[in-house]
């Protein structure tokens, strides 16, 4: 498909993706990014589409994956966010003794993880901020299972370095 019948399709199909976002996201400015981050994957793997394929279906499936992975993301970081948030009443409700031992873990994980090499700390930071092997290989244009391996050796050497807090 060229370029242009590609991008023709996208506009035949805009106005239906438009109110299919909102459905999804119950949103405007939410269905808006949306379609925008659709369209960038759509665009950015267009030379996977095959010829024939429901054009509109191809698209709403990409639509579906981004909002599910967003969802799932987004849950992820709420529960981070509790957790951080439980640990930190913890802290200030507990004696003055947990209070610094637990500042000072946090500060020596932070070190640690900050120093790992570049290429271990972006995906293991990746990896815990939520996202998926699948996106972080994208991302850094590695394959998923070096992806994976780097993760693994990050858990690895981070676990050697903070074996004193077990």
């Amino acid at each position: 498909m060229s370029t242009i019948e590609f991008n023709y399709q996208v506009t035949v199909h805009s106005q239906t993706l438009k109110s299919h976002a909102y459905q999804f996201t119950k949103n405007i400015e939410d269905a808006e990014d949306l379609i925008q981050d659709t369209l960038l994957k759509a665009l950015r793997y267009k030379d996977y589409f095959e010829e024939g394929t429901n054009f509109r279906g191809w698209l709403f499936t990409i639509m579906r994956n981004i909002f599910i992975n967003g969802f799932k993301r987004r849950k992820l970081q709420q529960l981070h966010l509790q957790t951080a948030s439980a640990q930190g009443k913890q802290m200030f409700t507990s004696g003055s003794e947990n209070s610094i031992t637990g500042d000072l873990s946090a500060k020596e994980i932070n070190k640690a993880i900050e120093g790992l090499a570049w290429e271990y700390r972006k995906p293991f930071q990746m990896h815990i901020e939520g996202f998926q092997y699948e996106e972080i290989a994208t991302e850094m244009s590695i394959p998923v299972g070096t992806v994976k391996s780097r993760i693994f050796h990050a858990r690895q050497k981070l676990s050697k370095q903070l074996s004193d807090f077990r």
